[in-house]
């Protein structure tokens, strides 16, 4: 099964984080929420960093994070075993690409939901 790390997602349905993880848990990826405060996020164990995730090597990493805080959490991604890192709409600003860049990632701005043939917008937000 395929893992996902979703950074940002958390226990708001109405966020585009936590769709990204009832997304893919709906396409039956093994899916781990990172936020730095919510302990759960529709069920599963949140984690407060891409560090703590368990899963060795992670595929994908979809980033919900204002450029600010993306910049600095593509120093821990650069440190774990990722496939692809998703910069999704907002997240995607030109300094969290270059540096994402710099970092030897490989990296995608995109929407990682609509990736797996799911519209956020077909997602509930209650």
């Amino acid at each position: 099964m395929p893992s996902i790390v979703a950074i940002g997602a958390g226990g708001d349905r109405r966020k585009f984080g936590n769709k990204c993880v009832r997304a893919y848990l709906a396409r039956g990826w093994d899916v781990y929420p990172v936020h730095p405060r919510d302990e759960q996020v529709e069920g599963r164990s949140a984690f407060r960093s891409v560090l703590d995730v368990p899963a060795e090597p992670i595929d994908r990493v979809s980033v919900y994070l204002p450029a600010a805080a993306g910049v600095k959490v593509l120093e821990e991604i650069a440190r774990r075993k990722v496939g692809e890192v998703w910069l999704n709409p907002g997240a995607d600003d030109p300094a969290v690409v270059a540096r994402a860049r710099e970092l030897g990632l490989q990296v995608i701005t995109a929407c990682s939901i609509v990736a797996i043939g799911i519209s956020p917008h077909d997602l509930p937000d209650d």
